[in-house]
């Protein structure tokens, strides 16, 4: 369906109950084992339908990696289909991350498969990779506005991998920093803030990026078992810290398969950011 109001305002009120929290619903196959289950398709259900009964009345945004579900084939993507409606029933905002970037008539399919208001996989928001040039994401970008929904581009993630070319300078200037401004262009004007988001790792250092011009959400990944804390977001991301989305999956999700404990570690979570926040 279309949503009618955008992304940035439904994002926005959401964290204004919720309070800033991203919950990945990540079924790696360690998390599977410690909570006893298989992996299997039965296992993988049990395991993300329990994390949305806990947490899609309590977080903000629920973030499924579409990954773990695409490697049982079409009965897990049937799986991640649930996922989605019953997260967004619950009142969550879906982020499904997926991290797709392609070019043409393979971006305008991607965009319909995950923000295409008739799409069974449409979520309120998607990950998308520009490195094939930020241009390239324009159908998912376009479609997401057109929607109500939004998009999250990377552009400074905290895998070691990405360093090199993410931090490369170009004659125009350094690479994420391109991918920073372009977001911003596309944001402008936006109240209280644009569709266009970016993923900046929780784990990346101070200072790195120019973000006081974005004007959007930013994803930051990497709380908990990647290392990052909450006390340490303010040094990370400064001024723009109300903007700041900080998420993170191990670290709640390791305390099921019971649903108290589930939602109790991620109040906990929540109760720091809040404080972070005051």
């Amino acid at each position: 369906m279309t949503l009618g109001a955008p992304f940035g305002a439904r994002l926005a009120e959401a964290v204004r109950r919720r309070g800033p929290l991203c919950v990945g619903v990540d079924p790696h196959p360690s998390l599977l084992g410690a909570w006893g289950l298989g992996e299997d398709v039965a296992s993988l259900e049990r395991f993300a339908l329990t994390a949305v009964e806990a947490l899609a009345d309590q977080v903000a945004v629920l973030k499924p990696q579409a990954a773990f579900f695409e490697a049982y084939g079409s009965a897990g993507v049937a799986v991640l289909e649930r996922v989605v409606t019953e997260a967004r029933q619950g009142g969550a905002l879906v982020l499904l991350d997926v991290k797709r970037g392609d070019i043409g008539s393979t971006m305008t399919a991607y965009a319909k498969a995950y923000l295409d208001e008739h799409s069974p996989l449409a979520a309120d928001a998607v990950t998308l990779s520009p490195y094939l040039g930020y241009g390239s994401l324009a159908p998912a970008i376009g479609l997401a506005e057109q929607t109500g929904r939004g998009v999250f581009v990377l552009a400074r993630t905290s895998n070691p991998e990405g360093a090199g070319l993410q931090r490369a300078v170009t004659e125009g200037g350094g690479v994420a920093q391109s991918i920073v401004d372009a977001a911003a262009a596309g944001n402008a004007g936006a109240d209280p803030m644009g569709h266009i988001g970016l993923v900046v790792g929780a784990t990346v250092r101070a200072g790195e990026l120019d973000l006081s011009r974005l004007n959007g959400p930013i994803l930051a990944p990497g709380l908990g078992a990647q290392g990052a804390t909450v006390d340490g977001l303010r040094a990370t991301f400064g001024p723009v810290l109300p903007q700041v989305l900080p998420a993170t999956a191990r670290d709640v999700l390791r305390h099921g398969p019971g649903t108290a404990e589930l939602r109790k570690a991620a109040r906990r979570v929540q109760d720091q950011l809040t404080t972070l926040l005051d």
